[in-house]
């Protein structure tokens, strides 16, 4: 009985803080004009992952294929300015009608959640975020954006369950 005391408790505070680590999905933006959201954007800042650590001069670009997928080139120069050339071509593949979820295709047969949390109206500024909030990027058509807009980023990945504290700025200087 007295073990039984030590472990009901333990396990109570056990479903409680895996209840409480579950977020509900990430909300997409409601809809993204696939035209307008092709080309170039620099990354900004992320959560990096392992490929993009040390990234410098990071941009993304898309390209709408015939078929429907995205073609994507992420390129950066590794661990500086004058650091060797990094690219990577993954494939996007669209899943929602609202063209703002996609799943990125790195290695077949994988797609990772890859979602358009966040738009504005002009399609200068961006963010891509994933549904367990363990990668993130803020991106824009140039390579810096106002302080500002950078705060209210930030601020609302927090807001969406994101430990704000992992994200890094990636050095863009052209």
């Amino acid at each position: 009985m007295h073990a039984l005391r030590r472990i009901v408790p333990t396990a109570l505070a056990s479903l409680a803080v895996s209840a409480c680590s579950s977020m509900p999905p990430l909300e997409a933006v409601e809809r993204v004009d696939l035209e307008r959201f092709m080309g170039d954007w620099y990354v900004i800042a992320n959560i990096p992952t392992f490929l993009e650590k040390g990234a410098h001069n990071a941009v993304e670009s898309y390209e709408l294929d015939s078929d429907g997928t995205i073609a994507t080139t992420f390129t950066f120069r590794d661990g500086a300015f004058d650091g060797p050339v990094k690219t990577y071509t993954p494939r996007g593949f669209i899943t929602s009608e609202s063209n703002a979820v996609w799943g990125m295709q790195f290695i077949w047969p994988i797609k990772a959640d890859y979602r358009i949390v966040y738009l504005d109206e002009t399609y200068s500024t961006t963010v891509i975020g994933r549904n367990r909030r363990d990668f993130v990027w803020i991106m824009a058509r140039e390579p810096q954006i106002p302080a500002a807009r950078y705060d209210e980023i930030f601020t609302m990945l927090g807001d969406v369950g994101y430990d704000v504290s992992e994200i890094q700025r990636v050095p863009q200087q052209w």
